[in-house]
């Protein structure tokens, strides 16, 4: 009996993961009927579950799908001729990545686990026909490619135009925001990332990422604890990155 309740906690757990994933909109679109749903759901693969540090994909590998997280992190990125990584973005649960791939069918960067991290993919070339049955769900890719895009002219201006302290306080706030949209809490989170992908991200020196967290800290706007951030003043937050002309939140 015990083993029966624990099986119908995990499937309610797993309906609550799959309604606060971005991925969502491409499984359950609106306008789509319970046939097209079945016939949807058949073709995506199910979670996927890697440990810490372990490459998903690589430059040149074969696009297969849309990726997206369930649990745990993901960050994408590309390797400079020192060795150091350029971040390009950080995956969270419910975000969807690999979209990269649509150019050429290939993939044009790296993408590894920052934490255990469990991910479903809604393999492509079954996606393509789908969108031909069902407009909505093209809709919906759309939706997602125009995110992808409004998310790298975002990056480009807080690289560009932004102060350290702005980059910093507007990366915290974007972060804030997207736990938001998924139901957790947008002032008390543990970042996935360590501080030197921080610092690869915004375009800092890591030495840099900590004395802007120290400096914050001491402030009253956060308190750090590892990787564990509780935002105490987001208005202070905000005030930072006020004068830029888009706070570079997806």
């Amino acid at each position: 009996m015990q083993k029966l309740m624990n099986q119908v906690q995990l499937t309610k757990q797993l309906k609550v993961s799959c309604e606060s994933c971005s991925l969502s909109d491409l499984c359950l679109p609106r306008g789509l009927n319970a046939k097209e749903l079945d016939v949807l759901d058949d073709y995506i693969e199910r979670p996927r579950n890697l440990a810490h540090n372990v490459q998903i994909y690589q430059p040149n590998d074969k696009f297969v799908g849309f990726y997206a997280v369930r649990s745990g992190g993901v960050k994408t990125y590309l390797t400079k001729k020192t060795g150091e990584q350029q971040i390009l973005g950080f995956h969270l649960p419910g975000e969807v990545f690999g979209l990269d791939g649509l150019e050429n069918s290939k993939q044009r960067c790296y993408a590894t686990t920052m934490e255990n991290t469990s991910y479903c993919i809604l393999p492509y070339d079954q996606l393509d026909q789908l969108c031909e049955d069902m407009p909505e769900l093209r809709h919906q890719v759309c939706h997602l490619l125009g995110h992808e895009m409004n998310c790298d002219h975002a990056h480009l201006l807080l690289l560009g135009q932004q102060t350290a302290h702005e980059r910093l306080a507007t990366f915290l706030l974007s972060i804030s925001t997207r736990f938001k949209r998924r139901g957790f809490s947008p002032v008390s989170f543990m970042l996935p990332m360590s501080r030197h992908d921080i610092a690869g991200y915004l375009g800092i020196a890591v030495e840099t990422v900590s004395r802007l967290f120290k400096s914050f800290q001491e402030k009253g706007i956060v308190k750090i604890n590892r990787k564990q951030v509780d935002i105490i003043d987001i208005d202070k937050l905000n005030e930072m990155v006020a004068n830029c002309e888009d706070s570079g939140q997806p």
